[in-house]
């Protein structure tokens, strides 16, 4: 997709998208994959003008940007929006019993993208959640996440978002260094694992082949 003079690009999500950003710098991007992404489009499209903004708050699940949508996504007028939410929606169920169904959170994201398509003519960038077995328990939260992977596909069919398939990329990564290689919790990517998202982000908007 090209992109055009003077585009807002916001990455939005929860602390794979946060990666240490400076809250009280609203222009940092933190130290991952949207810092890394950002670069590459400045380097690509040095005449473009464009803005990347980082949004992501450690420890978000989707009902939280529900919650902060307004302030966080559509005042800032975006005109790309890429969303990386789920992982903690599925975390929070195994370490303190509090559920999102996978109705509830596809009900949610459905919220937000109809909220964002009302109110701007942003293009979607929808970012699947992954998880890998490290430690071991961590195959048992295929249960709950997968059906929420699926969700997350489904509404990118519904609406013609561009998708990012993490959960199949690193899996298939993990093929060629182990999975603690990507991410040393199974969740949290290490510096590889952050280039991993953002050459797939890249690939997927168009910026790189």
């Amino acid at each position: 997709m090209a992109f055009k003079e003077n585009d807002i690009i916001l990455f939005i999500g929860d602390s794979i998208t946060d990666c240490g950003r400076n809250y009280g710098d609203p222009s940092s991007l933190g130290t991952g994959y949207a810092l890394m992404a950002a670069a590459r489009l400045g380097l690509q499209y040095p005449d473009k003008n464009l803005t990347c903004i980082n949004r992501g708050i450690s420890g978000n699940r989707a009902i939280d940007l529900q919650q902060r949508w307004e302030k966080d996504c559509l005042e800032l007028n975006p005109t790309w929006v890429s969303i990386y939410i789920g992982i903690n929606d599925t975390w929070r169920y195994y370490d303190s019993g509090q559920e999102t169904t996978a109705e509830e959170f596809t009900a949610i994201y459905r919220d937000l993208i109809e909220r964002t398509k009302k109110a701007t003519d942003a293009r979607l960038v929808l970012i699947e959640p992954f998880v890998l077995p490290v430690p071991e328990d961590r195959k048992g939260w295929r249960r709950d996440l997968d059906p929420k992977i699926h969700a997350v596909r489904e509404l990118a069919r519904e609406y013609g978002a561009l998708l990012v398939p993490l959960d199949g990329l690193f899996a298939a990564a993990s093929v060629k260094a182990a999975p603690a290689y990507w991410a040393g919790d199974g969740v949290h990517p290490s510096p590889a694992g952050h280039a991993l998202i953002a050459d797939a982000w890249l690939r997927t908007v168009g910026a790189i082949r």
